[in-house]
């Protein structure tokens, strides 16, 4: 079993392609919805794109010839990653006008971040109802300095796009050092630009010149896809290899894993899930806290570890301070199935396993909420009907069908 691309990888570098105005070819880019998107937003802007029809999973990209326009607003609604797109249209507009951005709803997850980014680029943003505007200012030479008060993926990135518009060098201290940004920075290496990495800071400078030869990128492989494929096989006691994953990228779920007495380990790029065949269960107490810092567990683990801990012996902490309304998504939808968890605060919950759950209709009300009750639903006695699919496909071309060929037993309703 392989896993997509990652569409938190995808997304920043389909708008670093816009940001870069060369032709770019991109690997590995996943047919989930929020890709598509994406794909259409940049079509809108002026941008030519297309799959390579021997190559499905290809895009390539470059700058269109014909007057650019502007993003429909009803389209980059849909999506949170729209923000990604404010550089490129800089470059080509000298302004960016956007929607508050969509996606997921799990909690304030404001862009003041993303403003004070380009503030310190000289630009100027007003904001409305309706959305915000960025106006690019008068741009001085010289690195452009910045720190981030805490490691925003999104800032982070922001940061590194604005960089490539501008042609400036840029030291940004605190930076987010997720794969989905170091995916960035090896992009933008390729394409000639100088990037050194520390875990206090991020410093990068243009090419001498200016090359227009096109450039070539793989969007990495989905590690929550591969993260959550291998929860449902251990919470349903089986085994499985999956395949097109980083292991840096998933060793804090494998630490996770190996907790909880599932044994769980990476050779080379596959993802290997052991169950006891004897079905005798070796687990300690699990606490999950997600977490920004480099090598911490990155929060969309969190949700689908819940289902698999609620099979596991012991007293179990999660913790999820980054999206603070994803417990309120999630653990009502547990309930239902019959999961007895105590709130200790908006972000905080805990419970004692192993529980037994039982089928019943549940929600998937986010990307992440709807593949941990696909989980629960494999454990629980009876029938379980998710509705909310469209959720699902926004992260993941076809998740239901990757578990039915690791053998779980899920048909589609069709309406």
């Amino acid at each position: 079993m392989a896993v997509d691309g990652s569409k938190n990888a995808a997304l920043p570098l389909l708008a670093a392609a816009a940001a870069l105005r060369r032709m770019v070819h991109l690997a590995n880019v996943p047919a989930n919805a929020d890709a598509e998107t994406m794909l259409v937003l940049l079509q809108q802007c002026g941008w030519s794109t297309a799959r390579v029809a021997a190559d499905p999973r290809s895009v390539v990209m470059m700058p269109g010839k014909r007057t650019p326009a502007a993003p429909a607003p009803e389209v980059a609604a849909r999506i949170r990653a729209s923000y990604y797109l404010v550089p490129a249209l800089l470059r080509v507009h000298g302004r960016a006008r956007l929607p508050w951005p969509g996606g997921c709803r799990i909690g304030d997850r404001g862009m003041e971040q993303h403003f004070a980014v380009y503030e310190g680029f000289g630009d100027r943003i007003t904001v409305d109802d309706y959305g915000y505007q960025v106006e690019a200012g008068a741009q001085p030479t010289g690195t452009a300095s910045l720190a981030l008060p805490f490691r925003s993926r999104g800032a982070t990135i922001a940061a590194l796009l604005r960089a490539v518009v501008a042609g400036r060098p840029l030291r940004l201290g605190q930076p987010n050092l997720s794969p989905e940004v170091l995916s960035v920075v090896d992009a933008l290496r390729a394409a000639g630009w100088a990037c050194r990495v520390s875990e206090s800071r991020l410093v990068t400078a243009p090419p001498s010149s200016t090359p227009d030869k096109a450039v070539r990128w793989t969007v990495p492989g989905d590690k929550i896809e591969a993260g959550t494929l291998a929860c449902a096989v251990a919470a349903t006691g089986g085994n499985a290899h999956i395949a097109g994953v980083c292991e840096e990228a998933v060793a804090p779920l494998i630490t996770a894993l190996r907790w909880l007495g599932v044994s769980a380990g990476i050779d080379g790029s596959t993802l290997i899930v052991d169950s006891p065949q004897d079905g005798k269960l070796s687990s300690h107490s699990l606490r999950a806290v997600a977490s920004l810092a480099p090598g911490g567990l990155d929060a969309d683990f969190e949700p689908p570890l819940m289902a698999v801990a609620l099979t596991r012996p012991g007293v179990h902490l999660f913790s999820d301070a980054i999206n603070s309304g994803r417990h309120g998504n999630l653990v009502p939808q547990l309930a239902r199935l019959g999961a007895d968890i105590h709130e200790l605060s908006p972000t905080r919950c805990r419970f004692t396993g192993p529980q037994r759950l039982t089928g019943a209709g549940v929600e998937a009300t986010d990307i992440r909420t709807g593949s941990a009750l696909l989980i629960a639903g494999l454990t629980a006695r009876g029938v379980t009907t998710l509705g909310g699919l469209e959720q699902l496909r926004r992260g993941h071309a076809d998740l239901p069908g990757k578990l039915r060929v690791l053998g779980a037993d899920i048909c589609e309703v069709i309406p």
